[in-house]
């Protein structure tokens, strides 16, 4: 199958991950999309269909926390959304996931999400 645009792409890859990747009641999925000038969190429970918690850089109480060189477009500001879906998570009693990179590449700002949910105590 030949893809047309780059989001087509993505959306292949997207499809051919969720095959393998499910999120339960007790290990939801943690979903992140990243687009030009924001990043977003969700962490979703499959079985149930049901989103449990989620996170933005388009939130005004994140949007606060990105001051200096953090913004809502990069790296510093993907660690902020990454902090603050753990503590979300950690709050509701749940510390373990599974990791969607949603179609991206494991690099830069999705990576960047991830490892700052490792460090606030998310386990994946």
């Amino acid at each position: 199958m030949k893809f047309k645009t780059k989001k087509d792409r993505r959306h292949r890859i997207a499809l051919r991950l969720r095959k393998r990747i499910a999120g339960t009641a007790g290990r939801p999925r943690l979903s992140v999309f990243r687009s030009v000038s924001h990043i977003y969190a969700q962490v979703i429970d499959d079985l149930s269909g049901r989103t449990v918690a989620s996170a933005s850089s388009t939130e005004p109480s994140l949007k606060a926390q990105l001051t200096g060189k953090a913004t809502s477009g990069n790296v510093a500001g993907a660690r902020t959304v990454g902090k603050a879906i753990a503590e979300r998570l950690l709050a509701k009693g749940l510390s373990r996931v599974v990791f969607d990179r949603n179609g991206f590449l494991y690099h830069g700002r999705i990576r960047a999400v991830a490892e700052a949910a490792r460090e606030a105590g998310l386990e994946f």
